[in-house]
């Protein structure tokens, strides 16, 4: 056997090992086909989404289950892992539908990997209901059968742009930074017309590599050009490197903001004390407000999670069961697992979450507004929200030398 056809064989072999269930099945269970990132560079993130998806199963078969024309039926859960691959991760919901003949999917975390696995789920009319992807793109191509709960990344950034407004002083010069990738370019698509209506100069517009490790060049741009704010669309690895080598270069804007880490424990440990200042974003934030069927509310959710895996669920969490919860719902509204039914169901679905209010516009994705957050001390607090400010900002961000 040649060393390539080894190598194919050997992946096939390790995708086959992680292939497993969440519980005992039975044939009447109601099954839910996944893959996310176990393995490789999206790992820490796609963990989330595994947690997630077998904690809202758990609970909601701890309940009885669902309601499927007056009988109660269970949820099981087949995952596979993508090793952080979107071929492969094609490949394996291809499988899911087509071989595994699973009766609903869920998603991937991330857009490009959303992006790809929707045209399985649309190909074979399946419904797949992510909360990984935020991308304009998957949703800008008139499919049926995508659902999405994190809101359009082409406004990821809006509520923190109102933020800069009312900010003293007031921020003249913005540097635009952000990856390569689906999701972090509707991102900046998405963020240059609202810079622009609130009378922000943009002064720095640069896209760069995704897994980018050097930020030297850019972070002198900003130094150079004494440019107040950085807003960084970008993935986790890529800020705790660009935070790092910003502290090294004494590169301190009034502001940064990013889309990722701030909210994740993992960010803050990280960086340690120098994760403070960093402001981010979250769609989610464990409220007891926040009522929810099979948790009691988000606050409750949150203590569970935590006692259960060790470690605080940030959005990708919240909105991973929301993922389930909205298809537990959705079969039980429909009074039928038939795929189209369950579409249509999704497509009119009205819930309160932990995540918060579900219900899907008509391209099939939720628009909940971002709460801008920021890290202050060893943990993170809500700034500014919907409704103007809910905290206090600690701004302008001082040299790294006072603080």
């Amino acid at each position: 056997m040649s060393n390539s056809r080894f190598s194919v064989a050997g992946a096939i072999l390790a995708a086959a090992i992680v292939l497993g269930w969440s519980t005992a099945v039975s044939a009447a269970d109601i099954v839910l086909g996944a893959s996310v990132q176990l393995t490789g560079p999206s790992a820490n993130t796609g963990r989330y989404y595994k947690d997630a998806y077998e904690f809202a199963i758990d609970k909601i078969n701890e309940a009885g289950g669902v309601t499927v024309g007056g009988e109660k039926r269970k949820l099981a859960l087949k995952l596979y892992d993508n090793q952080s691959d979107v071929n492969l991760s094609v490949r394996q919901y291809t499988q899911l539908v087509s071989k595994d003949k699973v009766d609903l999917l869920l998603g991937p975390f991330a857009s490009n990997f959303a992006l790809a696995d929707s045209a399985v789920s649309e190909k074979y009319q399946i419904p797949m209901v992510q909360g990984g992807g935020a991308s304009d793109q998957i949703f800008s191509r008139k499919f049926k059968y995508i659902f999405g709960t994190l809101a359009p990344a082409s406004n990821y950034f809006g509520t923190t742009v109102k933020m800069l407004k009312e900010l003293d002083p007031a921020p003249k010069s913005i540097a635009l930074l952000y990856a390569d990738d689906a999701f972090d370019v509707s991102v900046a698509e998405g963020t240059r017309p609202l810079l622009k209506d609130a009378g922000l100069s943009i002064a720095i517009d640069e896209k760069y590599s995704s897994n980018a490790s050097d930020f030297n060049s850019l972070l002198s741009q900003i130094k150079s050009n004494g440019t107040d704010v950085v807003l960084m669309a970008g993935h986790e690895t890529e800020i705790l490197n660009f935070v790092r080598q910003a502290k090294s270069l004494a590169v301190a804007p009034k502001l940064y903001s990013f889309t990722v880490g701030v909210p994740s424990e993992d960010f803050r440990k990280a960086l340690g004390a120098d994760a403070e200042y960093a402001f981010g974003m979250a769609a989610w934030l464990p409220s007891a407000d926040l009522k929810d069927r099979w948790f009691g509310d988000a606050a409750a959710f949150a203590k569970d999670y935590k006692a259960k895996f060790g470690y605080d669920p940030d959005y990708h969490a919240a909105s991973g069961v929301a993922d389930v919860e909205a298809l537990a719902q959705a079969i039980e509204n429909a009074g039928d697992t038939d795929p189209a039914k369950v579409r249509d169901a999704l497509a009119n679905l009205k819930l309160d979450s932990l995540y918060g209010p579900l219900a899907f516009g008509e391209n099939g994705q939720i628009d909940l507004p971002q709460i801008v957050i920021q890290v202050q001390g060893d943990a993170i607090a809500p700034i500014y929200g919907a409704k103007g400010f809910v905290g206090k900002p600690k701004y302008p961000m001082p040299a790294w030398n006072a603080r």
